[in-house]
C-alpha cells in the first residue's frame, strides 16, 4: 500500500508544481495579476465547475464497489448541501460570488481551453475503467485545489478585495484536501488489485493538468485581447 501511496504523492506534487509555475498563477501570487484576468478566471471556472456533480456522478457509476460509491457520495452531498453540516451548497456560494462581481454565466462564452478542460474531465469520468476518472478527478482536479485557490486568493487580496467576497475559495482551500484523500484511498485499493491501473491513473492526472494549463493560457490571452 505504501508504495502506491508514495507514487501517487510524488505525481501529485509534480502536477502541483506544473500548475503553480503557470504565468497566470505566478502573477496572482506576485500581485501583478489584473482584475480583468481574475474576473475572466471566475467566469470560465464557473463554466467548468458547474458540471462538477456530473463529473462525480459519471465516475461513481463506474466504481466497482458500493463502498467506494458511498465514500464519494459524501463529496457529492457536500457539493449539493445535503450533508449534515447544513451549509450552503457550494454551487450557490459560487453563484453568489459571481453576482457580487457582476458576472452572469449565461453571458460567458467558453474559451477553447475551458471547453477542452470540460471535455477531458467528462471523457475520463465516463470511461468504463474507473481508474481514468479517479486519476482525473483526484490528481487532475481535487489535489490541485488548495494551491490553485491559494494563488487566486492572493490575487484578489492584491486588489484589496475583502475575504468575505471570496469566501468560496477560502472554504475549498480547507475542504478539498479531504476530498482528494478519499479518492486517493480508492485509487490505492484498485492499484493493489491490479498494478497496471496505476499508470492509467497517473496518465489521466497528467492529461487534466495539461488541459488546465491550456485553460490558464486562454485566461491570459483573452484578457490581453480585451485590455
Amino acid at each position: 500500500m505504501k508504495i502506491y501511496h508514495d507514487v501517487l504523492e510524488r505525481k501529485k506534487n509534480e502536477l502541483i508544481n506544473q500548475v503553480n509555475a503557470h504565468p497566470f498563477l505566478v502573477r496572482c501570487r506576485s500581485g501583478d495579476v489584473t482584475m480583468d484576468e481574475l474576473l475572466r478566471f471566475l467566469g470560465q471556472q464557473g463554466l467548468y465547475s458547474r458540471n462538477f456533480t456530473r463529473y462525480l456522478c459519471a465516475l461513481m457509476a463506474n466504481l466497482p464497489r458500493n463502498e467506494d460509491v458511498l465514500h464519494l457520495s459524501e463529496n457529492l452531498f457536500e457539493e449539493l448541501g445535503l450533508d449534515e453540516s447544513g451549509d450552503t451548497p457550494h454551487h450557490e456560494l459560487y453563484r453568489a460570488m459571481l453576482a457580487r462581481f457582476g458576472i452572469d454565466l449565461a453571458e460567458q462564452t467558453l474559451t477553447p481551453g475551458t471547453f477542452g478542460l470540460i471535455d477531458s474531465m467528462f471523457q475520463h469520468c465516463k470511461d468504463p475503467n474507473p481508474a481514468s476518472g479517479l486519476g482525473a478527478l483526484c490528481l487532475g482536479a481535487e489535489a490541485l485545489v488548495p494551491d490553485v485557490y491559494t494563488s487566486i486568493v492572493a490575487g484578489f487580496r492584491a486588489h484589496q478585495v475583502p475575504d468575505k467576497e471570496i469566501s468560496f475559495f477560502l472554504i475549498h482551500i480547507e475542504c478539498d484536501d479531504g476530498h482528494a484523500e478519499t479518492i486517493r484511498d480508492i485509487m490505492i485499493d484498485i492499484a493493489e488489485k491490479d498494478e497496471q491501473q496505476l499508470n492509467r491513473m497517473l496518465a489521466a492526472g497528467q492529461a487534466l493538468v495539461d488541459a488546465r494549463l491550456r485553460f490558464f493560457d486562454d485566461i491570459l490571452q483573452q484578457a490581453t485581447v480585451y485590455a
